[in-house]
């Protein structure tokens, strides 16, 4: 059975153009022309990836993908008119996989969702063959099984791409990690992304674990070489 894709823009024939192309190569198109109805098909539909216009009427791309990544974490990737990097980086922050900017051309659109749909599926594989395991170090308790992270015993809900990043730390304690290095494990080697991806998810982690994020106690910085995780 095909790939189920969600593809969500309020210009038409963006959607018609970018639907042509995709049915060419076996995909499942679902299509929404607004916020508020692309959020509505997601919360039905569990889909393999979904490309999410920023300015959309409604609901705006980031407030969509902030209400999906709230129960799902089906890959997203933004599409965004716009090439200031504060644009990428806000949907990064917000759990986006990938972004694009417009004008794209649609090779390049399949071939990043080619690479995310793979290294989802590599994450589900590996998530399945793992057998349960939890680990805890001074009230941060992370349950590889269920990807579910405590802090003090409150539940706190990280996105896909930052469990992985705690995970990936956690299991190598003081185990310094390049940010090249971090980027290849994480995201894989045919990540299209740079650096600064990680330095953002290493950020928001930080918020979302530290019980003060200027002064973290678990995932430190080593200047000049990158990140390590301290039990």
């Amino acid at each position: 059975m095909g790939r189920r894709v969600l593809v969500v823009d309020d210009e038409k024939l963006i959607v018609k153009g970018i639907k042509f192309s995709l049915l060419q190569d076996d995909y499942i198109v679902d299509c929404a022309y607004d916020g508020q109805e692309a959020l509505e098909m997601a919360k039905k539909t569990e889909y393999d990836i979904v490309l999410l216009d920023v300015m959309l009427p409604e609901l705006s791309g980031y407030e969509v993908l902030q209400a999906i990544r709230e129960f799902s974490d089906m890959p997203i990737i933004m599409l965004t008119a716009k090439g200031d990097d504060m644009d990428k980086i806000l949907g990064l922050d917000y759990g986006a996989d990938d972004y694009i900017t417009k004008p794209f051309n649609i090779l390049e659109v399949k071939a990043r969702i080619k690479a995310i749909i793979r290294r989802s599926n590599h994450n589900k594989e590996v998530a399945a063959e793992e057998k349960p395991h939890i680990v805890e170090s001074n009230g941060l308790k992370v349950d590889f099984e269920s990807r579910r992270v405590y802090v003090d015993n409150k539940e706190v809900n990280l996105t896909a791409k930052e469990f992985d990043l705690l995970k990936l730390l956690i299991s190598n304690v003081n185990k310094v990690y390049s940010r090249d290095d971090l980027l290849k494990k994480v995201w894989g080697y045919d990540y299209p992304g740079d650096v600064r991806t990680v330095d953002v998810h290493i950020r928001r982690l930080r918020e979302k674990i530290e019980r003060d994020s200027g002064e973290p106690e678990f995932i430190h910085t080593k200047w000049g070489v990158g990140y390590y995780f301290q039990g």
